[in-house]
């Protein structure tokens, strides 16, 4: 039986990074996980899920909050203050995602996956982008919002995105550096960075999947 390998997409808002992993775990016939993490690392920590939602992607900036809370794999016990915290919130859907990694093949958009799994030898990590005028109008065609709402909610959302990969990695979620492969879906459109990614998943694992 083949081992399993788990494609991770880091994506700029607006880029169709989350329609195309959606795509691609279709395409393979293998899971495909967003804001379903939630869900499961609820069930398994016991705390609410709105608690979940409401830190997706995204830090509490407060007077003592520090530049960086690098993910070491700890858990917070039950008894401790700060087993509801933000940080403890990440250490569970980490946890999950190190689960679903030994469990089956699977495809992770977002929340530092590449990161937590960064000694996975199944990994294929990726980051989809698009020019900022690209994003602005896939927003205005999905949303219905104006050119400036778009690009208002863009900025904000990747600033957050942004705000919380460095949080919890130590790096910058945008310097190419952090990922295996880099695609531009501005240029290729959503089904064949789709196509671009299993081709690249298939040369960096040495092997056909799907």
């Amino acid at each position: 039986m083949a081992e399993n390998f788990v494609i991770t997409i880091a994506r700029g808002y607006g880029s169709g990074g989350r329609t195309v992993g959606k795509m691609l775990a279709k395409t393979l016939d293998i899971p495909f996980y967003d804001r379903e993490l939630f869900y499961l690392a609820s069930e398994d920590s016991g705390i609410n899920l709105s608690l979940f939602g409401s830190s997706d992607e995204k830090i509490k900036k407060g007077l003592f909050t520090p530049a960086t809370h690098k993910y070491t794999g700890d858990l917070i016990p039950p008894e401790s203050s700060d087993f509801v915290s933000n940080e403890n919130l990440f250490n569970y859907q980490a946890k999950i995602i190190r689960e679903l990694a030994a469990t089956r093949s699977c495809v992770i958009v977002g929340r530092c996956a590449d990161y937590v799994l960064r000694d996975f030898p199944g990994l294929v990590d990726v980051l989809v982008w698009a020019p900022h005028d690209i994003c602005v109008q896939n927003i205005v065609e999905i949303e219905g919002l104006s050119e400036k709402e778009a690009d208002r909610k863009i900025r904000k959302i990747d600033k957050h995105r942004s705000e919380y990969y460095r949080y919890y990695t130590g790096h910058d979620w945008n310097d190419i550096r952090n990922y295996s492969a880099c695609i531009n879906s501005g240029r290729l459109g959503f089904e064949k960075t789709a196509q671009a990614i299993r081709q690249f998943a298939e040369l960096k694992l040495g092997r056909p999947i799907g």
